[in-house]
């Protein structure tokens, strides 16, 4: 099935992969690519895309793994998140674009971390969304990096298996709270708010790439807490902290683009206390057995980011904040105009 578009789609064919991707404005605009995150596609960045100001040119493009991109490629986790980045690069290069601003949300932003570190002469500016930390997504120990050796409680299997059942299933049902649609509901932008594409976007999601080697991705059997450890395979546990080998390269890497760092103040995905983590969640007595906070502590996502930013800026780099108020993981969404208004400021400030 394919996913509904308001945009133009095409299939562009790069040096690493074959995908479907979304364009919009001017072929001659400034160009601006969009990164989407986990459960979604490129089809949730187009109301943004087509809001952009005069004299841009909107990119948007399924990441291996999701959307309709080739579903036979695949990611190597054990690279962290540089299949995805240098995919990225990839694309710029096949449609002929030496550089552009970069856009990123929540995994796609975990990804533009890598991509100011690999290819920072790509990069005229970054706006991050509700990103992940350079430090990877779950159950760090209290210095922030993997609790155990093995990561235990991070990757693909830490997902819950039965939202993996109903998507298997291609079920849009909300009988139960681990259906999709109540999952993006509750959690991926805040209660009451609901997109009017809701089923456009729903169907995004459940076009995420399902298995061992995409989502949740491999896991093996582990003595530690919980049980279960990162494999090599997928998304997901490309973004464990065990494979985020330089989380801070991007500070020491001589890039000179300016990021925006845009939040919403009460996203439970992205956050000091994410209910994604393990660590909260055992802390929360969600999952019985946790070892506690001084081997396993609710990961401080924020206070990560920050800290690398503030690292960022102490190397020259120049970087902006905003925090919406009543607002959640999808600022795009939920608010636009509050997220247009600092997005196309900040699209101006770079000349």
């Amino acid at each position: 099935m394919s996913i509904p578009v308001i945009t133009r789609a095409e299939r562009v064919t790069s040096a690493r992969i074959e995908t479907r991707v979304l364009f919009a404005g001017p072929e001659d605009g400034v160009p601006v690519v969009f990164v989407h995150g986990n459960l979604s596609a490129a089809t949730w960045w187009e109301e943004t895309m087509l809001r952009l100001p005069e004299g841009f040119r909107a990119i948007a493009p399924d990441l291996r793994s999701y959307g309709e991109a080739d579903p036979a490629a695949k990611v190597d986790a054990t690279r962290g998140l540089r299949d995805l980045s240098d995919d990225l690069a990839a694309l710029l290069e096949a449609l002929d674009i030496p550089a552009a601003h970069f856009v990123g949300h929540s995994l796609g932003g975990a990804v533009l971390w890598q991509v100011l570190a690999d290819h920072a002469s790509r990069v005229l500016s970054l706006t991050q969304v509700c990103p992940g930390a350079p430090q990877g997504f779950g159950a760090v120990g209290p210095d922030g990096g993997p609790a155990y050796p093995d990561n235990a409680g991070a990757g693909g299997g830490a997902v819950n298996p039965d939202l993996i059942a109903l998507m298997k299933a291609g079920d849009r049902g909300a009988e139960t709270p681990n259906h999709m649609v109540n999952v993006l509901n509750t959690f991926v932008w805040k209660p009451p708010f609901v997109p009017e594409r809701m089923e456009a976007f729903l169907s995004a999601a459940l076009a995420q790439h399902l298995g061992q080697a995409d989502y949740p991705g491999d896991a093996v059997p582990s003595e530690n807490w919980p049980g279960v450890a990162p494999g090599k395979m997928g998304p997901i546990n490309a973004m464990a902290p065990i494979y985020q080998d330089d989380p801070l390269a991007f500070t020491r890497s001589g890039a000179a683009a300016a990021i925006l760092w845009l939040r919403g103040a009460e996203d439970q995905v992205v956050a000091d206390g994410s209910l994604f983590d393990m660590g909260t969640l055992g802390s929360l007595g969600a999952v019985p057995g946790w070892p506690g906070a001084d081997v396993m502590p609710p990961q401080p996502m924020i206070t990560q980011t920050e800290a690398a930013l503030a690292a960022y800026e102490a190397q020259g780099g120049t970087v902006e904040r905003v925090v919406l108020d009543a607002c959640g993981h999808s600022p795009y969404l939920e608010r636009p105009e509050a997220f247009d208004e600092a997005f196309h400021g900040f699209l101006a400030r770079q000349g």
